[in-house]
Order: structure tokens, then C-alpha cells, then sequence
């Protein structure tokens, strides 16, 4: 059961290595999972123009080698659009070098050890009674839930984050695009 198993085609992003399994739609490519991986995280996420928010950060915060590592973790990717929901100059106040810890708390707050597809995510909400706890790499927690078709994350400051699109593959990974930065 996919509740929220969006296609990249429709939500317009432009991930290379997985996008064009849907450029013609599934009608044409005879299937609407993701091809193979042919990257880690990191150079999936730079393949597409609405992660180039993120992917300064994650350059900024040094987290550029341990998101190419073996891994495997799941990345819950903010989008540019979500990261332009913070307060004006919060983006340009964290990639300062000064501010290096604390964009690494946050960006590794966005990161699950370990590889948690859209329908392993919906069956530990299930078994939670409509709620899964998942331990973020930063340590803290985010709860996941189903709130009408939508999984929604709640993070420490019960700000909430809509997943738009799952199971961007990546050799060390899986990427899950959410539609607002979480907090620790």
C-alpha cells in the first residue's frame, strides 16, 4: 500500500537517475518504481535543481563524505522551496562557518540510519497504532503518521513536514522529499 507514493514526473523534479523512468509516464515505461541507483545520496540529490539548497549545506556542514559512505540511510530531503519557508536569513545564518554545528544537528536530524522504504514506513506507522518514532543520526526523533493520504513527520518542536515524493533510490540509500526543514 503506497498512500503517498507520488510520481517524480508529476511533482516535476528533474533527479537524473531516476526521473526518466517517468518522462513518459508510467503508461510508456511499463513500470513507476525507480530504476537502479546509480549514485550515492549525495549525487542524486545534485542532480536535481530543488535540492541545491541542500546540497550547500551538506557541503557546508563537511557531511559530504559520510552521506557518500556505505551507509545505508533514508534522508528526508527538504526541498529549495522548503528550506524558503524559514525565517528570512536562517539559511544564509547557518551555512556561515561559525554556525557549522549547528547546520550539522540539523541536517543530520533529517537522516535515519538504515534503509526505510515508503512501505516499511507505513507498516511501522500501522503497528504504532497510526504513529512510527524513527531515531534520527542527529539522536533526537521524529514521528511519522498518515494524516488523510499524506505522511506527515512531527519534529522535537512539533513543527510538521508533508513527505511529497518516496524511494528516490540511491546506491547507499533511499531519499524521501518532504515539504518543509524539520527541527531538532
Amino acid at each position: 500500500m503506497n498512500l503517498f507514493k507520488t510520481s517524480l514526473f508529476a511533482l516535476g523534479l528533474s533527479l537524473a537517475p531516476v526521473s526518466t523512468a517517468f518522462a513518459g509516464g508510467p503508461d510508456t515505461c511499463g513500470s513507476s518504481s525507480p530504476m537502479a541507483a546509480e549514485g550515492d545520496l549525495v549525487d542524486v540529490a545534485a542532480g536535481s535543481k530543488d535540492f541545491s539548497t541542500l546540497v550547500a549545506a551538506v557541503k557546508a556542514a563537511g557531511l559530504v563524505e559520510t552521506l557518500k559512505g556505505k551507509g545505508p540511510f533514508t534522508v528526508f530531503a527538504p526541498t529549495n522551496a522548503a528550506f524558503a519557508k524559514l525565517p528570512a536569513g536562517t539559511v544564509e545564518g547557518l551555512l556561515k562557518p561559525e554556525a557549522k554545528g549547528t547546520l550539522t544537528a540539523v541536517l543530520t536530524y533529517h537522516v535515519v540510519a538504515g534503509k526505510v522504504d515508503a512501505k516499511a514506513l507505513i507498516g511501522q506507522i500501522k503497528a504504532g497504532n497510526g504513529k512510527a518514532t524513527l531515531t534520527t543520526v542527529q539522536g533526537g526523533k521524529l514521528v511519522a503518521s498518515i494524516v488523510g493520504n499524506d505522511v506527515v513527520l512531527t519534529d522535537a518542536k512539533r513543527g510538521t513536514a508533508k513527505v511529497t515524493a518516496t524511494d528516490l533510490a540511491a546506491k547507499n540509500g533511499l531519499i524521501h522529499v518532504i515539504d518543509t526543514v524539520v527541527m531538532p
